[in-house]
């Protein structure tokens, strides 16, 4: 006669494995709750940039204007600068207004169309010209929010057709008015 099979001293029943695993995930979230509440990191903020240094390289370079706000509004700050020299110069200056909005100027030696394709959206839609300090712009906004205004500027030589494109997720009056304090 066979003897009978003992029993599994390790089993334990369903409801016990769940209890189990109920407390480790109770610890688990305590856990997470517990740093979330005790985080010393509140966001990393954008630092701000002196821009003069590029202003200067671009203006040394001769290629393009280099427009730049006067003054930069109040609350404002820059946050990316940049000069590329060359066949096709490129002058930006990105800033973020005091809510925390971008606003961007992209200037070079480009079209209206392939400036507004590149900095705007490739599907930016062409709205009524505005005019700002007595000279027309070009709008264009895209599917997410960006508003742009868009025009052609004299280069310094008066022999390369230069574009300057003003774009931001603020509010269009507010990109209009960063556009008319350019010089």
């Amino acid at each position: 006669m066979p003897e009978p099979a003992k029993p599994n001293r390790y089993e334990l029943p369903v409801s016990s494995m769940v209890g189990a695993m109920l407390v480790v995930l109770a610890v688990i979230g305590a856990f997470v709750a517990w740093r979330a509440l005790n985080r010393d990191n509140e966001g990393v903020r954008t630092p701000t940039v002196d821009y003069s240094g590029w202003v200067r390289a671009g203006r040394t370079d001769g290629r393009l204007q280099i427009v730049v706000p006067t003054p930069m509004p109040k609350g404002w700050r820059a946050t990316s600068a940049s000069y590329t020299a060359g066949v096709s110069p490129h002058w930006h200056l990105g800033v973020l207004t005091s809510g925390n909005e971008y606003v961007g100027i992209e200037e070079g030696i480009a079209s209206v169309g392939s400036m507004v394709h590149q900095y705007v959206d490739p599907n930016a839609q062409h709205g009524k010209p505005v005019t700002i300090h007595g000279v027309r712009w070009q709008t264009w906004t895209d599917s997410g929010g960006d508003y742009a205004v868009v025009r052609h500027l004299k280069a310094p030589k008066g022999t390369y057709p230069e574009t300057l494109l003003v774009v931001g997720s603020a509010a269009p009056a507010q990109v209009r008015s960063y556009a008319a304090s350019l010089r």
